[in-house]
């Protein structure tokens, strides 16, 4: 008989944050997958996650920044958002292991309604998705569901297993 772990929120963060950071890794192949498939649905330029990268430079730093900069600062500004998201989520199925029905995939739609849908475009970081093709569109919601079972997937494995 398996018994689930004694509830600790630290673990629960820490588990999170982990299957976060394999999420996201995740999703970027997603993305990256359909990609190579050639894929026109998909949009080219700078994504969300420089523009939010950059915008935080100029703004807090009073600095542009390069090329290079950019190719840095937006995977770690994707890594990092992946992360933290999913450590609250670790957090919160310690508190109410409910959040964890569905194997993450409510979790993914609501990271992608959440920050894809609402957020970013409300920030001016992104248009919004009615300025999107349906194909992209559904390629977005299909990465963010990879991203929510990953996270679920791995951070139930570590609370189960390595992180009892």
């Amino acid at each position: 008989m398996r018994t689930d772990p004694k509830q600790n929120l630290w673990k629960g963060f820490l588990a999170g944050a982990l299957g976060g950071l394999a999420a996201s890794f995740a999703m970027s192949q997603f993305h990256a997958l359909f990609q190579k498939a050639g894929s026109a649905a998909l949009p080219s330029g700078e994504d969300s996650t420089v523009r939010a990268a950059s915008a935080v430079s100029r703004t807090v730093f009073h600095h542009k920044l390069t090329l290079d900069q950019k190719k840095i600062a937006g995977p770690t500004v994707h890594y990092s958002f992946g992360a933290n998201v999913a450590a609250i989520y670790g957090t919160t199925a310690e508190l109410a292991p409910l959040v964890s029905t569905g194997w993450g995939i409510p979790f993914g739609a609501a990271v992608w309604l959440g920050a894809h849908v609402i957020t970013v475009p409300a920030l001016g970081l992104s248009e919004p998705i009615t300025h999107s093709a349906p194909r992209a569109e559904a390629v977005e919601f299909g990465a963010h569901l990879v991203y929510g079972a990953v996270v679920e997937g791995l951070r139930r494995f570590l609370r189960r297993r390595l992180l009892r």
